[in-house]
């Protein structure tokens, strides 16, 4: 995550990993979801903020998901349905879940399948929001598998290549793959300039927003350094920003998302139906289904090595590949503790004081 992003050190809180954990899950109970979600839906946005994705983790997620649990928008009490499945594929109605909570359980389904026939595929509707797709990518990853994940939620947010309104979400995709002694590969990226939660960072930060990354809301970029503007005075724009700077391929990436993730879900086009909640899907390739797993991972190895030893340019220090730095982060965060906004802290301090959770955060 760019450093603009991060918590200034004055408002940092730092938190060790377990405080938050059961502080979360708590909190999840509390809003009504049973003990194996809870721990499903912690353990998502733990490691989200544990690898440094603070964008997508409690700081942001939490608030709106209690909100949303309140107002009957999600099912704290799911029953999952398979709808339709194969030996290598399965479509399955969330039941108004949290993404959070069916997204591990899909991806388990998915790393099963291909275990069995070399490759799975889950396609899930019906949920709440995912928290990104890092995290359902490194299940795989974590089961000597190559993973894949895309969602297509949120629709009505990004600006397509030339025109003057919104029609898709931010539509994240994410892939990881295993090396044998180097941290894993984990490419996790919205298709957009930048992700919409990160917008609400910046607002929290105080930090600026690039030239090329938002619209304004007649869909005209924003070629200049401002401060990130409130709730619904923008719209994003894909990777790219402009078509001159190669938008049409952040909207391509776009539009396969919502193919996939809405078309196999027969949920119908996000954009169409307005909808706020989109499909997901998730992938997992077995990598002995095509290669040697030993080979493979081994190769992988001297891939990231080789990246990792190229000269950096003039101003850099280093040259890194997805997953480095967040392999890294964690480690770090593990060991000091997770730097939290002190009015995050103080959100969860409020809310736990009224709901009778015990939170002992600092």
């Amino acid at each position: 995550m760019l450093e603009r992003f991060k918590v200034p050190e004055k408002d940092r809180v730092y938190v060790q990993e377990e405080k938050m954990r059961h502080v979360t899950e708590e909190i999840f109970k509390h809003s009504g979801v049973q003990s194996e979600g809870a721990r499903a839906s912690t353990d998502v946005l733990m490691m989200n903020d544990l690898r440094g994705n603070e964008s997508h983790g409690v700081s942001n997620g939490l608030r709106r998901y209690v909100a949303e649990y309140g107002e009957g928008t999600l099912n704290a009490r799911p029953n999952f349905k398979i709808e339709r499945e194969t030996s290598t594929t399965a479509l399955v109605d969330g039941d108004g879940a949290l993404g959070t909570e069916v997204g591990p359980w899909a991806m388990e389904m998915a790393i099963e399948k291909a275990s069995k026939h070399g490759m799975g595929a889950v396609s899930v509707h019906s949920t709440g929001h995912l928290a990104g797709c890092g995290y359902y990518a490194m299940q795989a990853a974590e089961a000597d598998m190559v993973g894949h994940c895309m969602t297509a939620g949120g629709a009505l947010q990004t600006i397509p290549t030339w025109g003057s309104k919104p029609v898709m979400g931010t539509n994240p995709i994410a892939y990881a793959a295993p090396a044998a002694t180097m941290p894993p590969f984990l490419f996790d990226v919205a298709t957009t300039q930048v992700a919409n939660n990160k917008i609400g960072l910046s607002r929290r930060t105080g930090s600026t927003i690039l030239p090329g990354w938002i619209a304004t809301k007649d869909g005209e970029p924003i070629l200049e350094e401002v401060p990130a503007p409130p709730v619904g005075e923008y719209h994003l724009l894909h990777i790219g920003g402009t078509r001159e700077n190669g938008s049409h391929k952040g909207f391509g990436f776009a539009m396969m998302n919502e193919i996939i993730c809405n078309g196999f879900t027969g949920l119908g086009p996000g954009p169409v139906t307005g909808s706020r909640h989109g499909g997901h899907f998730f992938m997992a390739y077995q990598i002995e289904a095509f290669t040697d797993l030993a080979k493979f991972k081994q190769d992988m190895d001297d891939l990231l090595k080789f990246i990792v030893a190229v000269p950096p340019s003039k101003g850099f220090n280093r040259v890194v590949y997805a997953g480095l730095l967040e392999a890294e982060e964690e480690a770090k965060r593990r060991k000091e503790g997770i730097p939290y906004h002190r009015e995050v802290v103080e959100w969860f301090e409020s809310y736990c004081a009224e709901a009778g959770i015990d939170c002992d955060l600092r």
